[in-house]
């Protein structure tokens, strides 16, 4: 049956459409005959008990820079929808936990995917720490104090914003860096959210494996290895993506985090290895489907779907 589906998403204009996995999502959707709305996170809307997103009605076609055509613009009733999509990047604001608390009020009615409530308890940084034997050592903590002891423990580490993404504001530590005070201050007066540090992992030169869940369950990887002299390897910041093949410890570390995924209705998500342990679970806006598919040849934005249409039926 063809379902009505919300994209909950940034401006679809500049997307990159041989990379975007929201672009891939959509894809997939159109092809199997549901019909397609999105609306910028801007324009949620919560009216006297209802939710609305003012958007348009959209067609998508793989042709770079003539992608997409609109429809006429509509404030649309979220609750009319079959399922909705939050897939709006971070950064994990006020801003982002708003529009979770708003899609909060339609859902499970009108399915949507991420689960909201669970995507605002369980951001990327933080749900790790309800698994603290698969990842490195880590402290989460705003005094300065408690975070040169904890450099002073491990030597070499990681310091970046808790609520981050994209590599954006990651600092690598080593054992005789003198700059913990000076970035604490910066980190500081820009917001009072606490820090989080890692002890450095080395095996990241090797990559750092983004690993894709569906419904709780492990469908592929991609490595994303550092540019020359980055210890960072998002491909936002110039990382470069390689095929790579599940390992038993990819595994080991999925059917331990993968029931309460699935619990949560985490339906999407990937995740970030580096040396055999865990470093991210992401839940907000993972990407990286585009890479895996290309890279394994097979359709795992149709894995997605089969299991939002399960859940929808």
């Amino acid at each position: 049956m063809p379902l009505k589906i919300a994209m909950q998403m940034d401006p679809i204009g500049p997307i990159n459409i041989n990379a975007d996995s929201s672009f891939r999502i959509m894809e997939e959707a159109q092809a199997r005959g549901h019909t397609l709305f999105y609306y910028t996170p801007d324009k949620l809307i919560y009216n006297q008990g209802k939710v609305y997103g003012d958007g348009w009605p959209v067609t998508l076609r793989r042709e770079v820079g003539n992608h997409y055509t609109l429809g006429e613009r509509v404030v649309q009733d979220l609750s009319e929808m079959d399922v909705v999509w939050l897939r709006q990047d971070p950064p994990f604001d006020m801003g982002y936990i708003t529009t979770t608390h708003i899609l909060d009020m339609i859902h499970p009615d009108t399915l949507v995917v991420n689960d909201p409530t669970w995507v605002r308890n369980y951001p990327e940084k933080l749900l790790v720490l309800q698994f603290p034997d698969l990842t490195p050592p880590t402290m989460i903590a705003r005094d300065i104090g408690a975070l040169k002891r904890f450099k002073a423990e491990h030597g070499d580490v990681i310091l970046k914003p808790l609520y981050g993404n994209g590599g954006a504001g990651v600092f690598r530590l080593g054992p005789d860096d003198r700059n913990l005070n000076s970035l604490h201050e910066l980190f500081s007066g820009i917001n009072r959210e606490p820090l989080i540090m890692q002890k450095f992992l080395p095996d990241v030169a090797k990559g750092d494996k983004r690993v894709i869940l569906v419904d709780g369950e492990p469908v592929g990887a991609i490595n994303r290895v550092p540019a020359e002299g980055e210890t960072r390897s998002n491909m936002h910041v110039g990382g470069r993506a390689e095929k790579v093949a599940l390992t038993d410890r990819d595994r080991e570390i999925c059917a331990a985090i993968g029931p309460l995924l699935r619990e949560k209705g985490q339906i999407f998500v990937g995740i970030d290895v580096i040396g055999g342990l865990l470093t991210e679970i992401n839940v907000t806006s993972p990407t990286g489907i585009q890479e895996l598919e290309r890279f394994d040849g097979t359709n795992i934005t149709a894995k997605i779907w089969d299991a939002i249409e399960r859940r929808v039926g």
